[in-house]
């Protein structure tokens, strides 16, 4: 992972867990915790990691109850801020599920690679190049989700959509030039609300961003 400071700049933009929503408190896991955080840790003092986490955020829609979630509408003032940047990291489509955005699971894939896509072609990077993209598909949201007092404002099969999320994006950025990380079952959400990570999640998934970045820088 050699180069420039400029090319060590890492955007992660992402919804709350990448911001580091605590369920059991309702707070923000502090610094240390978060998977921002521990993978700055890991790339060590050569390179930025800068925390663009929003609780709520969406691919590409727009909330009818809250202001301010649509990611597209967000990317480039966001991206052009940071600039110049070496790699940008997305991690999206969980509030995209809920049932009030009437979208399939396919449907959230093309808004994540849309959003993907424009990242890529935003000239942010050194010298006004195009920067690196990676997508990350986010844990599943369990089942159990639906049981527990969010169930009622995400709506039902959130967690059927979720669980197949991956499946679409791998194919629908396959040949698109931009890296694609698949947490599956690798990463548990918690036993709390089921669909956001603790502090054990925020620290498999912080290794296995890490491992990525290692292949493609």
């Amino acid at each position: 992972m050699q180069g420039r400071a400029s090319d060590k700049r890492i955007v992660c933009f992402g919804d709350s867990n990448t911001w580091g929503y605590n369920a059991q408190s309702g707070e923000r896991f502090p610094a240390g915790v978060r998977w921002t955080t521990l993978l700055a840790d890991l790339l060590g003092g050569e390179f930025q990691v800068v925390e663009e986490g929003l609780p709520g955020r969406t691919s590409v829609m727009d909330d009818p109850l809250f202001e301010g979630l649509n990611g597209l509408t967000y990317l480039h003032p966001c991206l052009m801020s940071h600039s110049p940047i070496g790699l940008i990291i997305i991690m999206l489509g969980t509030n995209d599920t809920k049932a009030r955005f009437h979208l399939t699971s396919y449907n959230i894939a093309q808004g994540i690679t849309r959003l993907a896509y424009k990242a890529s072609r935003t000239p942010v990077g050194p010298d006004g190049q195009f920067p690196r993209v990676l997508v990350v598909a986010p844990p599943p949201i369990h089942k159990q989700y639906y049981k527990t007092e969010i169930g009622k404002s995400m709506g039902k099969h959130c967690d059927v959509k979720s669980e197949e999320l991956a499946m679409h994006l791998e194919e629908l950025l396959s040949e698109t030039g931009i890296d694609f990380l698949n947490t599956g079952r690798k990463v548990p959400m918690n036993t709390i609300d089921f669909m956001h990570l603790d502090e054990y999640g925020h620290r498999l998934l912080a290794r296995l961003v890490f491992d990525k970045i290692k292949d493609i820088l």
